[in-house]
C-alpha cells in the first residue's frame, strides 16, 4: 500500500540516541522516500506517529519456527500437518512481537518459505537452512541409547530439525540436497548439545574432513556454513575449516574470539534460552539428561558478549527458543542490556542480524531503496530496552514490506 509516515523519530542503532523528525514515503512494498522534512503523496494513507521512535523491523538471527515442544525427539513424531499449524502460530506470535524477518536454524521447509510468501502463514520473511547436518549420537540424533533404528526418516519429517549424515560423501550429498530445497545456508552440529540425549556439550561431533566437504560444498554454492558451537576449541577447529556463522559460542576464549575477527566471522549469541530451559523446560518437556546440562553454557553466556565485544566480532540477536518457550523471544534484548549499551543491542537486531542474513541495505535499516519493514514504539529503547519486551504491548505500529499488520495508533 502507498503510505506516508509522519513525525518519526528514528531508531536503528546507528545512533546513541533517537534522530529526527523524519517523514517516509512508502510504495510497493519499499522506502521510496526518507526526508527531515514533510513529503507529499496525494491519495496514499497517511500514518502520524506524533514524535513516536520508528525502528526498522526487528530481526531474530535463530529460530526454530518448528520446534513445537522442547522435546525434540516428540517434535520429530508428529505429524507435519500438525507441526505446520502450530509453526504458523508460532511465526505469528514473532511477528506480533515486532520480528518481520527471522532465520531458520533447522527444520524449517521451502514450503513454510513460501506459505509466508504467499500471504497464507501471517509470520516473519524466513530465512531457512533447511535441516542441520548432525551425526550419529550427535545434537539432531533423539533415538537415546537404547533406541537402534536407521535414521533416514529425519530428512522427511517437518518436525525433525536435523538429519544424520556420515562420512564425506554423505555430508556432500545432503548439503546439495538441502540447497536443492532452498536453503539459503548450512547448518552444522559441531559440538554437543543440551536438548540431545547421548552427546554431552565437548562433543566434537564432526571430523575436520567432513567440516571442509561442507564448507566447499557452501561456498560452491556461493553461501556459507553456520557452526552450532559452545566449547572453546570446537569453535577455533571449526573456524579454521572455514565455518562463518557462529550459533551459541558460550564457551569462547579472548584469543579465539581474536582468530574469528581475524577470519572476519558472526557470532549469534542464544542467551535467553538457557534461563527459559531452566526454569520453563521441565515443565513444557524437556528430557532430565538434558535439564542437567543446562549449567554447562548458561553460566557463561554474558561473559561471552564481553569477550566477543573486546575482540571486535559482530553480534547478531537470536534466540533460539523451543516450543512455548517462545514467549520470552525479546527478553533477549534485556539480558544482553547487563553488559552492552543500548545501541549494540538494537544493532545486533537489525544492522548485524541484516549481515548474517545477507540482506544488507533491505532489511534492518531505514533507508531509500529499504523494504518497509517497520516497527514503531511506545517509549524509546536506547534508554530503556524493556520498551521492545512482552508480546508486542509497546509496539502500536507493524509493517512488513509494507503491509500493516498491526495498527494500534
Amino acid at each position: 500500500m502507498d503510505c506516508l509516515i509522519s513525525n518519526a523519530m528514528i531508531v536503528d542503532g546507528e545512533a546513541d540516541r533517537p534522530r529526527g523528525p523524519y517523514w517516509l514515503r512508502l510504495a510497493d512494498g519499499r522506502i521510496q522516500a526518507l526526508s527531515e522534512g514533510p513529503l507529499t503523496a496525494p491519495g496514499a494513507a497517511e500514518i502520524d506517529l506524533a514524535g513516536r521512535v520508528l525502528m526498522p523491523g526487528l530481526i531474530d538471527a535463530h529460530v526454530h519456527v518448528i520446534a513445537t515442544t522442547p522435546d525434540l525427539r516428540e517434535n520429530g513424531a508428529l505429524p507435519p500437518s500438525l507441526v505446520a499449524h502450530r509453526g504458523a502460530a508460532l511465526m505469528r506470535a514473532m511477528l506480533m512481537r515486532g520480528f518481520t524477518t527471522v532465520r531458520d536454524l533447522g527444520g524449517a521447509d521451502i514450503g513454510l518459505v513460501m506459505a509466508v510468501e504467499e500471504g497464507l502463514i501471517a509470520g516473519p520473511r524466513l530465512m531457512i537452512c533447511g535441516k542441520a547436518l548432525s551425526q550419529t549420537g550427535g545434537h539432531c540424533d533423539y533415538r537415546g541409547r537404547f533406541d537402534r533404528r536407521g535414521v533416514e526418516h529425519y530428512a522427511d519429517r517437518l518436525g525433525a530439525m536435523g538429519r544424520i549424515v556420515d562420512g564425506v560423501p554423505e555430508m556432500r550429498r545432503a548439503a546439495r540436497e538441502e540447497i536443492k530445497g532452498g536453503a539459503e545456508f548450512i547448518k552444522l552440529m559441531v559440538n554437543g548439545g543440551v536438548s540431545s540425549p547421548t552427546d554431552p556439550i565437548a562433543f566434537y561431533g564432526f571430523a575436520r574432513e567432513e567440516i571442509l566437504a561442507a564448507v566447499e560444498e557452501a561456498e560452491s554454492a556461493q553461501t556459507y556454513v553456520a557452526g552450532h558451537l559452545y566449547t572453546d576449541d570446537a569453535i577455533r577447529r571449526a573456524v579454521e575449516c572455514g565455518v562463518w556463522s557462529v550459533e551459541h559460542g558460550n564457551l569462547v576464549t579472548p584469543a579465539t574470539a581474536r582468530l574469528m575477527a581475524e577470519k572476519g566471522c558472526v557470532v549469534v549469541p542464544t542467551l535467553v534460552t538457557y534461563d527459559a530451559l531452566a526454569e520453563d523446560g521441565p515443565g513444557l518437556g524437556l528430557p532430565p539428561d538434558s535439564i542437567a546440562k543446562i549449567e554447562d553454557v548458561r553460566g557463561a553466556g554474558l561473559a561471552s558478549l564481553e569477550i566477543y565485544a573486546q575482540a571486535g566480532v559482530p553480534m547478531a540477536f537470536g534466540t533460539d527458543l523451543l516450543g512455548g518457550m517462545q514467549p520470552r523471544q525479546s527478553d533477549e534484548f534485556t539480558i544482553r542490556g547487563r553488559v552492552l549499551p543500548a545501541q549494540e543491542v538494537i544493532r545486533s537486531a537489525t544492522s548485524i542480524a541484516a549481515r548474517v542474513c545477507k540482506r544488507e541495505g533491505q532489511i534492518g535499516c531505514i533507508a531509500e531503496g529499504a523494504l518497509a519493514d517497520l516497527i514503531a514504539v511506545d517509549g524509546d529503547p536506547l534508554a530503556d530496552l524493556s520498551v521492545l519486551t512482552g508480546q508486542g504491548e509497546r509496539l502500536p505500529l507493524i509493517m512488513k514490506g509494507g503491509a500493516v499488520y498491526k495498527n494500534a495508533l
